[in-house]
């Protein structure tokens, strides 16, 4: 299910932008998909997690450039899309990454470009399998089947669902980056996958089964502020 977000202080212009989204994800064909609605960055900043998300600049406070950028710092790593009536902040907006700078009233045609290019690049990330080398062969590890992942000296350890382990060379640094937003950074060591986590309680990640692997002390709020996202967005 692909989930967005449409954030704008205009009720009318909120109500326009879901239409029209509604009207490309049926002519399209896509599957199920939800859209949500937010009239400040704040309200957006506390909704759960997304994976596209139509922003307002001109809001406030905080306007739409600051809005991206806490999202940012947040973890947030899909397509961003601007929809504004200002133009003088269009290079601003690189600072963050936005997919694409759209100007009210929209245009038709940009506007379904922008969410071609937006679910093309959501779709290139997305349940990626990660491939492991092994000598002259490999294994391929579904995103989904990680529940964590462990370095230990050179080596990568590859925690699957069911209790089986795959190990290779490599950094977990390298793995972080191939990873989509289900998985945390939760300790320098250890690399979870939060639809797997069960709880956290006196410096462990408590996991299924019975399993426990620790968390920095200085990552503990990071680690439940993810944890509530990732439940307010309905995937735990």
């Amino acid at each position: 299910m692909i989930k967005f977000a449409i954030c704008d202080d205009e009720p009318h212009m909120a109500r326009e932008l879901a239409e029209r989204l509604t009207a490309y994800l049926k002519e399209t064909g896509r599957g199920a998909c939800t859209i949500d609605r937010f009239s400040s960055g704040s309200a957006l900043l506390e909704g759960g997690s997304f994976d596209v998300i139509l922003l307002d600049i001109q809001m406030g406070p905080p306007d739409g450039l600051e809005t991206a950028r806490l999202l940012r710092r947040q973890g947030f790593t899909g397509p961003l899309i601007f929809v504004t009536v200002l133009r003088e902040p269009v290079f601003d907006a690189f600072e963050v990454e936005a997919l694409d700078y759209l100007v009210k009233p929209l245009d038709g045609e940009r506007f379904r470009r922008a969410l071609d290019r937006a679910l093309k690049l959501l779709e290139g990330r997305r349940g990626l399998p990660i491939v492991v080398r092994q000598g002259t062969g490999c294994q391929v590890v579904p995103p989904e089947e990680l529940v964590y992942c462990e370095v230990q000296g050179r080596k990568l350890y590859l925690h699957r669902a069911g209790g089986g382990v795959v190990d290779c060379y490599g950094r977990l640094e390298e793995l972080e980056r191939r990873v989509d937003g289900r998985f945390f950074r939760c300790h320098r060591s250890y690399l979870v996958n939060l639809d797997y986590v069960r709880g956290c309680r006196e410096g462990q990640v408590l996991l299924p089964q019975g399993e426990a692997i620790p968390v920095s002390r200085l990552r503990e709020r990071e680690l439940t502020q993810a944890l509530l996202r990732r439940m307010k967005g309905g995937t735990l």
